[in-house]
């Protein structure tokens, strides 16, 4: 097969989560492990970050990574989902795993003839632990998929956990409560590796993060608040600190008090590369997505973000009111939950609605109903590209989806 063949065969052949939902959800290490095994054990040579949570995960690990990066140390990401290219997902240095790797791992997974059936993900995770262990990378920052107890990289055995917050998300999966969403997440705690909460402002989720820190015999350290003050660059200062963050978004601060905490744990990150690394996430790392801003070539402005889920919305609420004269072009998965979403939103906006590709997508004039019943009114475009040839305010905001955010043409 040739790299467009093993693409379509991984996306085709495969269960994925993106495309399919619940049911491409595989939980257990069972096959991740015998997969891994089959390949030579990768994550067993590999010095990592172990990154969960609801939100704020993909920032964090970003984050992290750009500033062991600007360490000097070779450094490894993994994330999901991707927007355009599947190779966003398994980077070096802000580089994608080339074509040909995809290609060779893919033909050797097929020549093993192991007799499972990993999921898009499992082979996912396998294919990057492979890559970052050959490459001899120096450390890797390892996003979590879904939950964490039962996730694909939970094969490793980081240097450090990182759990961001918590907030409703998958419960059909991962629980309707936050004490038991938390206990999910609290899966990545490692016997004997310490773990960074960055949130956890509920009691019972606190008790049961300190709870499985206590039977693992791991410390357990929570991020502190750290002032930050809206730059006039763009992004967030942190005076306290020295520091300039450039990703935009009212959460960014938490985030970085957590990456703040983490690096405690290596000493050896001088302030100079912390600094160089939180102000040039996005090219270090080639994140976007969040609150993120450029220009149409018709001069509107765009903004757009990937949150998806009402702990998100929380933030991106208030701060998308906050701007006059707005189109909202939105759309969610059918899976999510749209009502509160909904309830968040900004009152006084123009609205387009419209639907991710793929089954899961909530189809618009669905959600121009859903809408319509919380108050808010708008118009429907098939996708994206058609919202975006509509009128419209000079600043546009595209979200609600990774999908969404990933038709736009930038």
């Amino acid at each position: 097969m040739d790299y467009a063949q093993t693409l379509d065969w991984l996306f085709t052949q495969t269960t994925v989560f993106q495309r399919d939902g619940a049911s491409a959800y595989k939980p257990g290490l069972e096959t991740i492990t015998r997969l891994c095994d089959a390949f030579g054990s990768p994550h067993r040579r590999l010095r990592c970050v172990h990154v969960a949570g609801t939100n704020g995960k993909g920032s964090t690990s970003s984050t992290l990574a750009a500033v062991f990066q600007s360490a000097g140390l070779k450094t490894a990401l993994y994330t999901s989902p991707h927007l355009v290219d599947f190779r966003e997902r398994i980077r070096i240095d802000g580089q994608m795993i080339p074509r040909e790797n995809v290609v060779d791992f893919v033909r050797r997974y097929h020549a093993a003839s192991l007799g499972l059936q990993p999921s898009f993900f499992e082979l996912t995770t396998a294919m990057a632990f492979e890559w970052f262990a050959d490459a001899g990378v120096d450390i890797a920052v390892i996003e979590v998929g879904l939950g964490g107890r039962l996730d694909s990289t939970n094969i490793i055995t980081p240097e450090v956990s990182v759990i961001t917050n918590i907030s409703p998300d998958h419960t059909s999966l991962l629980g309707s409560t936050p004490a038991e969403i938390a206990g999910e997440k609290a899966g990545i705690i490692k016997p004997g590796v310490p773990v960074v909460i960055g949130e956890a402002n509920d009691v019972h989720v606190r008790r049961v993060f300190e709870e499985k820190a206590r039977l693992c015999e791991s410390e357990i350290r929570f991020a502190a608040p750290i002032e930050a003050v809206k730059s006039p660059l763009g992004g967030w200062d942190y005076p306290a600190e020295c520091l300039h963050g450039e990703l935009e978004g009212s959460f960014q601060p938490k985030n970085m008090a957590t990456v703040l905490e983490v690096l405690k744990f290596f000493p050896e990150i001088p302030h100079s590369a912390i600094a160089a690394g939180v102000a040039d996430v996005m090219a270090l790392t080639g994140l976007r997505g969040r609150m993120t801003r450029t220009l149409l070539p018709d001069g509107r402005t765009l903004i757009y973000d990937t949150g998806h889920n009402p702990g998100a919305w929380q933030y991106l609420g208030p701060e998308l009111s906050a701007i006059p004269d707005l189109t909202m072009i939105i759309g969610f998965a059918a899976d999510k939950d749209v009502q509160a979403i909904l309830h968040l939103l900004p009152r006084h906006s123009d609205y387009i609605f419209t639907r991710p590709e793929g089954n899961r997508g909530l189809d618009p004039e669905i959600l121009l109903q859903m809408a319509r019943e919380v108050g808010l009114d708008g118009r429907v475009a098939n996708s994206v590209p058609a919202a975006l040839a509509l009128p419209s305010s000079r600043t546009i905001f595209v979200g609600g989806s990774n999908f969404i955010v990933a038709q736009l043409p930038v």
